[in-house]
């Protein structure tokens, strides 16, 4: 199949197939007049990466998830492992932006929100 109908399938642009294949995650064969042919192995890792991207996964972590996906010898526990420290990245990101939302609510119940000049969010932001 061509690279939109392999897109359609996994539920990527084909822009983001160009840049897989760019960056080497993703190498179909082409065909001898130099399109890209899309089989089912090729479009089942292109929805494996999709999804991937879709929890947030990096581009350097899609690499090494891929890896161990293809290598059927893996441990488990590195799979765990990558994904425990996702997780944790993912709650320490929850905590900043709790930080931010509180500080905003802040700032937000500081302000007047009237006629006057005088504005608390715009002094914060200012470092005043």
């Amino acid at each position: 199949m061509n690279i939109g109908e392999a897109a359609n399938r996994a539920g990527l642009p084909a822009k983001t197939i160009r840049y897989y294949e760019e960056i080497g995650l993703v190498s179909p064969p082409r065909d001898a007049n130099g399109y890209r042919r899309f089989g089912e192995k090729e479009v089942h890792k292109l929805a494996f990466l999709a999804r991937a991207r879709g929890l947030g996964f990096s581009i350097e972590d899609c690499r090494m998830l891929l890896s161990l996906y293809e290598d059927r010898a893996r441990a488990s526990a590195e799979v765990r492992a990558l994904a425990q420290r996702h997780a944790g990245e993912i709650d320490a990101r929850i905590a900043q932006l709790e930080q931010m939302r509180a500080t905003l609510g802040d700032l937000i119940h500081a302000c007047a929100g009237d006629e006057r000049p005088d504005c608390p969010i715009l002094k914060d932001l200012a470092g005043q």
